[in-house]
C-alpha cells in the first residue's frame, strides 16, 4: 500500500431523504455500508440523515469530506424532481452538472424496450458532477457515481448492494477490524472497572457493552475489536479470566 500498513482507514456517510426522517421508510443502509466497509478494512466512523435540501446535503458532504478518508452518500440520485443528490454534491465541489456519456449509454440500451424508451426524467439519471466516474449497477442498469474519494449511490437497499460489489477491492484500506463477544447476565456497572483495565492493558484494542434485559434479569455482552487476531485473543483470554475471578458466569460467543 501506498501508506503506513497500520494506518486507520475511515469514512463518513450521508443518508438522504425525507422519507427517512419522517419515519415512513426505515434505513438499512447504514449497516449494509457498514459492514461491507469492514470487510474493505475500511471504518465507517459517523453516518447522518438529511433532509432533501440542497443546502444540507452539501453542508454535509463538505463536513465529511474534511473529516474523513472516505465518503458515501445513499439517496437521491433517481429520474424524480426530489433526487437532488446530484446537483447538491455539485455545489459542495464547485463543479457544474453534466451528462456523462457512459452513463447516457448504458441507460440507453437499457431503456431501449422498455415502455416509454429513455425519457427525460431517465436521463436525469446519467446527471453526474463534471469530472465523476461511473459506479456499475447491474440490478437497475441507472449506475452510481464516483467523484474522487466520494461515492454516491442509489436509496433502495438492493440496488446499493449491487454499487457496493462493483466497488469491491477498489479502495484502498487497512486490515479489517475483527471481533469476539464475551456476554453473561452480569450488569456492565459491577465490571467496568475490568473492561477499561483489559482494554488499557492491549494496544489497539476496544471493548463495546451492550446492556439487556432477558428473561427478567440484566445482562451485558462484551465485544472486544482488534485489527489482530493476536491482540483480540489475548485480549478475550485476559477478559475471561478477570470475570472468572470476580465470580461471574459467562458465555464465550455471548447471550
Amino acid at each position: 500500500m501506498s501508506q503506513a500498513a497500520d494506518k486507520v482507514w475511515t469514512a463518513g456517510m450521508v443518508v438522504i431523504g425525507d422519507e427517512i426522517l419522517s419515519g415512513r421508510t426505515a434505513d438499512k443502509n447504514i449497516a449494509q455500508v457498514a459492514s461491507w466497509l469492514q470487510v474493505q478494512g475500511i471504518r465507517l466512523t459517523e453516518a447522518r440523515v438529511v433532509s432533501d435540501d440542497m443546502g444540507a446535503i452539501a453542508a454535509a458532504v463538505n463536513a465529511l469530506r474534511s473529516a474523513y478518508d472516505y465518503v458515501f452518500t445513499t439517496g437521491g440520485i433517481g429520474p424524480t424532481h426530489d433526487d437532488i443528490t446530484v446537483d447538491a454534491v455539485a455545489r459542495a465541489l464547485g463543479v457544474p452538472v453534466v451528462i456523462h456519456p457512459e452513463a447516457h449509454a448504458i441507460l440507453k440500451e437499457y431503456y431501449k424496450d422498455r415502455p416509454g424508451g429513455l425519457t427525460e426524467a431517465r436521463l436525469r439519471m446519467a446527471r453526474v458532477p463534471e469530472g465523476s466516474d461511473l459506479i456499475p449497477n447491474r440490478m437497475s442498469g441507472a449506475p452510481g457515481i464516483r467523484h474522487g474519494n466520494l461515492f454516491l449511490m442509489a436509496g433502495v437497499p438492493h440496488i446499493t448492494a449491487q454499487m457496493l460489489d462493483g466497488l469491491t477491492g477498489q479502495l484502498e484500506g487497512g486490515a479489517p477490524l475483527i471481533s469476539e463477544t464475551v456476554g453473561g447476565f452480569i450488569p456492565e456497572t459491577e465490571v467496568a472497572e475490568i473492561l477499561r483495565e483489559v482494554e488499557k492493558a492491549h494496544e489497539g484494542c476496544q471493548i463495546g457493552s451492550y446492556p439487556f434485559f432477558r428473561e427478567g434479569r440484566v445482562g451485558s455482552n462484551f465485544v472486544v475489536r482488534s485489527t489482530s487476531r493476536d491482540v483480540l485473543d489475548s485480549a478475550v483470554d485476559t477478559l475471561c479470566e478477570a470475570l472468572a475471578e470476580a465470580g461471574f458466569d459467562f458465555t464465550p460467543g455471548g447471550i
